[in-house]
């Protein structure tokens, strides 16, 4: 009979290999007919390779960041090797390699066969993980290992690497078709074939097709499939960063936005807490003004109310003087007597006339002087009042322009107690001081340096 070869890389699911759980293409009461040859911990395996190589290697790093903790978490976080690698032989297919018929069983004791001589044949191939699979549709090898080589020269000693690996066993590649992993490839699947040929099983080459692909067009059709996977996550990724640069932006105006009305509030609740400090040292000063302009006021209004009743003291002394000119007309010694018989007129004016006279003429004279005063007396009086009016002006519209300016104050005030019920006490403080400490920062920064501070 003729059967073809499949030879594929797998994905190195240990688990599923070992059955801890079970995928749906399964027959789990056929488990039981499946072959472990061996099931070690890659991490394990790791360790027995690498360690002793790995101190080796660390033991000659003068540098600490140089030095690798982990070799095996190195591996799995870096690009250049995998930590290790699976491949998958299949004999034939489901029609006519059933795991459930007599071909089924030839063809795996013809995988048995080929899988005790595999280790022998592959040194730098750690195997850690192998099993035979009968509870699937086709009978199947599932082989897992370790690609290593020693003495090399940069890095670790005994290091992971497939080519050299690959080398070492003699196959040093060629074309870009005839790679390491190619040759080994086609070599194997010539040690199967030999195994089929002591079975009566003859190698059915076959073109390339979808069942039985070559290793590296299996491989490239693979990776078409994680290309077309991967391009449409990035395409989906793109969309999501778009949505969430959107989001961002969105995020970022809005932070803005409330940074700004943040710096808003503060110069507000910084411009308030000074103008309340303002508030209450004017407060106080006002206070004290009003108070003082007040008893000014009081004082202007009883010089007032004295410069009244002078006023009104000079009024009657006019009265008096009036009365007393009228008594001029009425007062016999103010009258000139009729002259006697006898009596010439040289001696009538000597002796009557001119001595009454002269006794009006000082008469005159004092009341003149006194009118003069007085009138003078009443026109400073005046002027005084007028000034004293126009005083008591100033000092009451200044006494009206501080009650508005308290007003305002008060309304400042208020606003303050708005912010702190709306934010706190405690945060509106806060703000304050730092409003003030960057005041003074801002202010020693426009200081002009001494000299001696320059000179340093």
């Amino acid at each position: 009979m003729k059967r073809t070869i499949s030879f594929m890389t797998g994905k190195g699911s240990v688990n599923h290999n070992s059955r801890k759980f079970h995928a749906k293409n399964t027959d789990p009461e056929r488990s039981c007919l499946n072959v472990e040859y061996c099931n070690e911990n890659a991490k394990d395996v790791y360790h027995e390779l690498f360690d002793e190589a790995l101190a080796r290697y660390n033991a000659k790093q003068a540098r600490s960041d140089r030095r690798i903790d982990d070799y095996y978490e190195k591996i799995c976080s870096g690009k250049q090797e995998k930590p290790f690698h699976e491949i998958i032989l299949q004999i034939g297919d489901k029609d006519n390699m059933g795991a459930k018929t007599e071909n089924g069983q030839l063809a795996a004791k013809v995988l048995d066969k080929y899988m005790q001589d595999f280790q022998r044949r592959n040194p730098t191939l750690k195997v850690f993980s192998a099993y035979l699979h009968m509870d699937e549709a086709t009978p199947h090898l599932h082989i897992d290992f370790v690609p290593y080589i020693t003495g090399s020269k940069r890095g670790l000693d005994t290091r992971v690497s497939l080519k050299q690996a690959l080398s070492a066993l003699g196959f040093k590649g060629g074309t870009r078709r005839e790679t390491e992993l190619n040759q080994w490839v086609a070599y194997e699947k010539e040690q199967l074939a030999a195994v089929m040929m002591e079975h009566g099983i003859e190698w059915e080459k076959k073109g390339i097709h979808e069942k039985h692909l070559s290793v590296l067009d299996f491989e490239k059709k693979e990776r078409a499939k994680e290309v077309a996977k991967l391009e449409q996550s990035i395409s989906d990724g793109k969309e999501r960063l778009s949505d969430i640069q959107i989001q961002q932006r969105k995020a970022e105006q809005e932070t803005e936005q409330i940074r700004q009305e943040g710096a808003a509030i503060q110069q507000e609740v910084s411009e308030l807490s000074e103008t309340s400090n303002l508030l209450k040292e004017q407060a106080a000063t006002l206070a004290e003004d009003k108070e003082k302009l007040l008893s000014d006021n009081e004082k202007l209004e009883k010089q007032q109310k004295k410069l009244q009743q002078e006023i009104e003291k000079m009024a009657q002394s006019k009265a008096v003087m009036e009365r007393n000119i009228h008594a001029y007309d009425e007062d016999e010694k103010w009258q000139l007597p009729e002259p006697g018989a006898l009596m010439s007129a040289k001696a009538y004016k000597d002796k009557k006339a001119m001595p009454l006279v002269e006794k009006l003429k000082e008469a005159i004279k004092a009341l003149t002087i006194k009118c003069v005063q007085l009138a003078e007396q009443e026109k400073k009086q005046k002027a005084r009042i007028i000034r004293q009016e126009q005083q008591i002006s100033r000092l009451t519209n200044k006494v009206m322009e501080q009650s508005s300016t308290i007003e305002r104050l008060q309304e400042k005030a208020v606003d303050l107690g708005r912010l702190e019920r709306y934010f706190g006490r405690e945060q509106v403080q806060s703000i304050v001081e730092q409003s003030k400490a960057l005041e003074r920062v801002e202010k020693a920064n426009k200081r002009p340096k001494r000299a001696f501070e320059i000179s340093r």
